[in-house]
């Protein structure tokens, strides 16, 4: 009886392993996103596929910090602030966010005033300066990449 229990038990773990890892591997995914698409399944089998996942490497915020943060300075013109929020908005921890910027300060500040100078050059055309630089703070430039610019 016991036997057939722990069977039926293990299976329903196997199973929602596998659902977990074709989720991970379709495309990167932080822990918080993984907690949110599978809250129907049992807290206690969530919990141990999660930290099955964490000891493989397939389950890693700050990899997944490190990763978004390369394609987005491949891809997009964003601020310093911006990248943290969209990061947030994932899941990830304000703290894990927070660490990667200080040890990646100077590359981000340096992509961020690249960022600046190509919505600047873009905006300047059909706009006065004033209206360039309000569009830059509200997209959370800072004063240091605003300086910059009027170099």
């Amino acid at each position: 009886m016991d036997y057939m229990k722990n069977f039926e038990e293990a299976e329903k773990i196997d199973k929602l392993r596998s659902k977990m890892l074709k989720y991970i591997l379709y495309k990167k995914r932080t822990e918080q996103e993984i907690r949110q698409k599978f809250c129907e399944e049992e807290e206690t089998a969530v919990e141990d596929a999660i930290e099955y996942f964490k000891e493989l490497n397939y389950i890693d915020d700050f990899d997944y910090v490190q990763r978004s943060v390369q394609e987005f300075m491949n891809l997009k013109s964003l601020s310093i602030r911006e990248i943290s929020y969209k990061l947030c908005q994932k899941g990830v921890s304000k703290k894990i966010v927070e660490e990667y910027v200080s040890k990646h300060e100077e590359e981000l500040i340096e992509y961020e005033i690249n960022s600046a100078q190509k919505i600047w050059h873009k905006k300047i055309q059909n706009s006065d300066e004033n209206a360039v630089k309000d569009f830059l703070y509200k997209k959370g430039y800072r004063q240091e990449t605003m300086q910059e610019l009027e170099k």
